[in-house]
């Protein structure tokens, strides 16, 4: 091969991976700008009766209406960068009250891990391995049944439930342990 064609190639192949990678950035940004935002803004209010809802989990049924303890409810995308860091802290928060709390986390997007395909129960089994989550997580909903009735202005959406079904705490985004465990702390008085 002489100098001209290897250099030409050379050239492609650098063309071809500065357009993958303004492709990627574009891409991944528009991602970035879609985590802080969900299209539903659920009716589920700080000091009203939690509505009710059951489905099937990683640990068998979920039945809000028949959990005796206190509930924390995560309502995520797969594909959501703020929920795949959130799940070291649920881990964390589901080490510590996960024998006197109900822990389940919900899909509620259409959209896949990918962030481009639709969503599917493999992705969700494929945010639980990679994301190592301990904690128990619903299949996956076509229909979004939790998500229109618990899903505020952003992912993570994160829930809690007093042993009364009242919503003791609701709020959305990356919510630090701490916090968390100070609203948990109050539901378990």
């Amino acid at each position: 091969m002489n100098q001209r064609v290897l250099a030409l190639l050379s050239l492609l192949v650098l063309v071809a991976l500065v357009a993958g990678g303004v492709l990627y950035v574009k891409f991944h940004a528009a991602q970035l700008k879609n985590a802080s935002t969900a299209p539903i803004n659920a009716a589920a209010t700080l000091g009203q009766k939690a509505p009710e809802f059951m489905l099937p989990t990683t640990a068998g049924v979920f039945d809000v209406a028949l959990v005796k303890k206190p509930i924390l409810l995560e309502v995520f995308a797969t594909w959501c960068p703020h929920c795949q860091r959130e799940t070291a802290v649920m881990n964390q928060l589901y080490a510590a009250y996960g024998t006197r709390v109900a822990f389940l986390a919900v899909p509620g997007s259409d959209t896949g891990m990918d962030g481009a395909s639709p969503e599917s129960q493999f992705d969700v089994l494929n945010f639980q391995i990679k994301f190592n989550v301990k904690y128990p997580i619903a299949e996956y909903d076509p229909n979004l049944t939790v998500a229109k009735l618990y899903l505020k202005s952003g992912y993570p959406t994160i829930a809690i439930i007093d042993r009364n079904k009242i919503i003791a705490y609701i709020n959305d985004g990356e919510i630090p342990y701490k916090d968390l465990a100070a609203a948990l702390d109050k539901v378990l008085k």
